[in-house]
């Protein structure tokens, strides 16, 4: 990742940054309850598509939902069920900072993933 303590040069990296690596901008907490049940010693794991998510911030805190889509691009998601509509009264997915989530389902469908939870709980 980075090595700098510089703010400039974080700054830079977060911005420049392959998307490879902005996996990882898109983390999330851990609900105590689901980490307690799965076994996870971490606090926070990828958000995917999938995943079932509490907002904790802003003015849909509370609401809860499904991710539909994660932008590694802008490191926001969109969750169904929080929307808002526009001029032309089109219903339109708020996009949610990764960060102002947490996860309270996994989606383990995904071997990989599951394989994952495994080693983390190691």
């Amino acid at each position: 990742m980075i090595e700098s303590s510089k703010p400039r040069k974080q700054r830079k990296f977060r911005y420049t940054a392959p998307m490879h690596a902005r996996q990882n901008f898109v983390n999330a907490h851990i609900a105590k309850e689901l980490s307690s049940k799965l076994g996870i010693k971490r606090r926070s794991i990828e958000v995917r598509k999938g995943d079932t998510v509490k907002v904790m911030a802003g003015d849909n805190r509370g609401k809860s939902g499904k991710v539909l889509n994660v932008n590694l691009r802008t490191g926001k998601i969109r969750i169904d069920g929080i929307i808002r509509k526009n001029s032309k009264n089109k219903e339109l997915q708020i996009p949610i900072h990764a960060s102002s989530v947490y996860i309270t389902d996994l989606d383990l469908s995904d071997k990989l993933r599951q394989a994952e939870v495994e080693e983390q709980k190691k």
